[in-house]
């Protein structure tokens, strides 16, 4: 745990404790409620199904009916790595841009926060957070992850489930493992070592269960060296229970279920949904999704999309699917003349009770209350989106003068950016766009001129479509340079359009908005350009502009947060979580490597051949050189780095010395990083081993203790299977980011060992 984070009661019952009070003579212990199941009522527990007559309205991702006979309550499932997706509830930035902030204690107050909202809308389990590493920058959901490294992802992943499960409701870390893209998720195969496994893809995961006690983990699409995730006994069963002792249920993915009782027997514990098209979408809130969709959007489906997979499940698309839409509900009952599938079903039914035991659904128990504050939520999803924020390039226009005239242009300056498309999207009840929030602030004259067309569509149904229009949108040259040419600064706001079920094509921003940024430019006496992107972006027109932010999806209070940075009211705190780099210079630039190629046996195999080396590994390995390194951000003052020490004893931390030499309060995040021992073993040259975010009074000078990750010291040998500690001297280097290290500090392995 990072010191700049309290350590907190998670709020929740362990499913390890002891009986219950019973009601009506009721059992009063879990394994006592399974004695008592009846086989169907079993059955009934480990698959998803349909709310009933009298169930009350509350729009869910995912149903578990009730054992009304016994008084266990049914249990309700909901979207949420950026808020509730059931009814309205607080868009917050996107995942990437909380894990922007450097500050794990920002990711428990998230949880916190979208736990009580999800309790206060009926619902027992958040389907997030989304613990894959982006692997791949145009990864179509890389918004909705931490970032490109395993420990920072980690320490992000455990804060936000012990945040979400102090409220009663529990969390759900997602998409277990290696699901790096949308591209053929649910058909290819990530074909990675188990070195690779180890240290990087099950990091995150692994810290949620070990470090946070996470209530359910839900299995991915995708298959894991030729098995699918759903049924991968040694991902589910060997590693995930045997090794990190996690004892809740494995849920799978939406319709991910390949083979139901391979899928049992190999460790998944929940199928989900249970239902088919037509009713998932009345379980939405939604009459009937299909039906909808392609009334509006006919003929533009893109085959290899998700929702082609679902229409198949569905038996015809629109229509009422069969009850037996289950796979669990085809294979199990059938097997249940073995006494191995009879004690499996007996494991799997423990496992979903300790849901329910979780969240206060068993006999003789209650559900906990919540009133959130709204008011309250919508102030922290402003300060996640300011926090989130940062700083790419500043050539001394920012902050702006409140009383400077404004331009501001772009497609994005009148509608707020509040999330990606699919089933992270949130509806707000208001959303605060930047053309809003900037006139709010603003004390001088504030132009608006879009210039461009509005760009994508960011919702579930949107997400499952081809939302471009056909060529090249046209961009307004002489709107746009006359608003630039008459004011002091113009301000481009632009933004990609990602989303689930399919990868952004390129880096580049789509549309036309490169155009539009060099032709204000070519005319404007500042230009500020404003990016609101799901990760890395290209920009072809970076030396002709004087500053540049990334606010990521700031969610629905971005306006607001966007105006309080670029005016100074507070100074941008975040730094980048993934590398911004030339498309060129990315590991998954091979083909097989990403999208992948077809394998021999009828799949597209996605070959992680690079091994070790991701994000800012590969960079650092291959000796190339960023656009903005991981780590990286700006602020409106100036940090020095005067000295660094090393603390072994204990918990591990390394002492630095910085000092505000600006005449502005600001934030540092500073970071440490681990370069191993010159010899002939394969490691990246620097891992990220610690970092600390911390705010400074102008003229303050603080040593700081940043608490070091044992794990990265070490690293996984496959030929002994465990993780060992090379001898040698290891160098702690110290800084603002991953090519900004001014110091370093020299430790020897003796002094690092447990």
């Amino acid at each position: 745990m990072l010191s700049g984070e309290p350590p907190q009661d998670s709020g929740i019952r362990s499913a390890n404790t002891g009986g219950m009070t019973g009601a009506n003579g009721s059992p009063e212990s879990v394994p006592e409620l399974v004695a008592a199941l009846t086989t169907a009522e079993k059955l009934s527990l480990v698959r998803g199904d349909y709310p009933g007559r009298g169930e009350r309205g509350v729009p869910v991702a995912g149903y578990l009916p009730p054992v009304e006979r016994l008084g266990i309550g049914p249990l309700r499932l909901a979207d949420g790595p950026l808020g509730v997706r059931s009814g309205e509830a607080t868009a917050f930035p996107a995942t990437l841009a909380l894990g922007a902030t450097f500050d794990p204690s920002l990711a428990s107050t998230f949880g916190r926060a979208v736990g009580a909202e999800a309790r206060a809308k009926g619902i027992d389990v958040l389907l997030a957070p989304g613990c894959n590493l982006v692997r791949v920058p145009q990864c179509g959901r890389a918004f909705e992850y931490y970032g490109e490294d395993p420990h920072h992802s980690g320490q992000f992943a455990a804060a936000t489930v012990r945040g979400i499960q102090s409220q009663g409701v529990v969390a759900t870390p997602k998409h277990y493992v290696a699901n790096t893209q949308e591209h053929s998720r649910v058909t290819a195969s990530a074909e990675l070592s188990e070195r690779a496994l180890r240290e990087l893809y099950l990091r995150a995961f692994e810290t949620a269960v070990t470090e946070a006690d996470a209530g359910a983990v839900m299995a991915a699409y995708n298959r894991v060296n030729g098995t699918h995730a759903t049924s991968h006994e040694r991902l589910l069963t060997d590693l995930l229970r045997g090794e990190f002792g996690f004892e809740g249920p494995v849920v799978s993915d939406w319709w991910a279920v390949n083979d139901g009782l391979a899928a049992a027997q190999a460790g998944l514990d929940l199928e989900m949904p249970g239902v088919g098209v037509a009713h998932l979408a009345a379980m939405s809130g939604g009459p009937n999704l299909l039906h909808e969709l392609r009334a509006r959007w006919p003929d533009r489906l893109y085959p290899e999309r998700l929702l082609g997979r679902l229409i198949a499940y569905a038996g015809r698309p629109g229509g009422i699917p069969e009850p037996s839409g289950s796979l669990f509900a085809r294979s199990l009952p059938a097997a249940l003349g073995s006494d191995t599938v009879r004690s499996r079903l007996d494991e799997m039914v423990r496992r979903v009770l300790s849901l329910h035991r979780r969240v206060g659904a068993l006999p003789g128990e209650s559900r906990r209350e919540a009133d959130p504050d709204r008011a309250t939520h919508r102030d922290l999803a402003r300060r996640l989106a300011v926090r989130g924020t940062v700083l790419l390039r500043n050539e001394g226009v920012l902050p702006l003068d409140p009383g400077a005239s404004v331009a501001l242009l772009g497609p994005a300056i009148e509608s707020a950016t509040t999330g990606g498309g699919g089933s992270s999207a949130v509806t707000p009840s208001r959303a605060v766009s930047p053309a809003t929030g900037v006139r709010e602030r603003a004390v001088g004259p504030v132009t608006v001129e879009p210039g461009h067309p509005p760009v994508g569509e960011n919702s579930l149904t949107g997400a499952l479509f081809d939302r471009r229009s056909p060529g090249e949108p046209t961009v307004n040259v002489a709107a746009v340079q006359n608003a630039a040419a008459s004011v002091d600064t113009a301000v481009v706001v632009v933004n990609d359009d990602a989303g689930e079920f399919s990868d952004r094509e390129t880096l580049a921003l789509p549309g036309a908005q490169d155009r539009l940024v060099r032709a204000v430019a070519e005319t404007a006496a500042q230009t500020v350009v404003v990016l609101q992107t799901a990760g890395a972006v290209e920009m072809p027109w970076l030396d002709a502009v004087d500053a540049v932010l990334e606010l990521w999806y700031p969610g629905q209070e971005g306006g607001r947060a966007l105006a309080s940075v670029l005016y100074g009211d507070v100074a941008p705190g975040g730094r980048l979580p993934v590398t911004f780099a030339d498309p060129a210079d990315y590991p998954t630039t091979d083909p097989g490597r990403y999208p992948g190629v077809e394998g021999d046996h009828g799949y597209p195999e996605v070959h992680h051949t690079e091994g070790l080396f991701v994000g800012y590994r590969y960079l650092d390995e291959q000796g190339l050189d960023p656009l903005f390194p991981f780590g990286h951000g700006l602020g409106y003052t100036t940090v020095a780095y005067e000295s660094a020490t090393a603390a072994l004893d204990g918990d591990r931390s390394v002492q630095v010395t910085v000092e505000n030499t600006g005449e502005r309060a600001g934030r540092e995040v500073l970071q440490v990083y681990v370069q191993p021992p010159q010899n002939n073993v394969v490691r990246p040259p620097r891992e990220l081993a610690g970092f600390r975010s911390v705010e400074l009074a102008a003229g303050e000078r603080r040593t700081v203790a940043v608490p070091l990750d044992d794990r990265t010291f070490t690293r996984y040998n496959e030929g002994v299977g465990d993780w060992v500690l090379d001898p040698g001297r290891y160098t702690l280097a110290v800084g603002r980011s991953a090519r900004a290290t001014p110091l370093e500090v020299t430790v020897d392995a003796a002094s690092v060992r447990r």
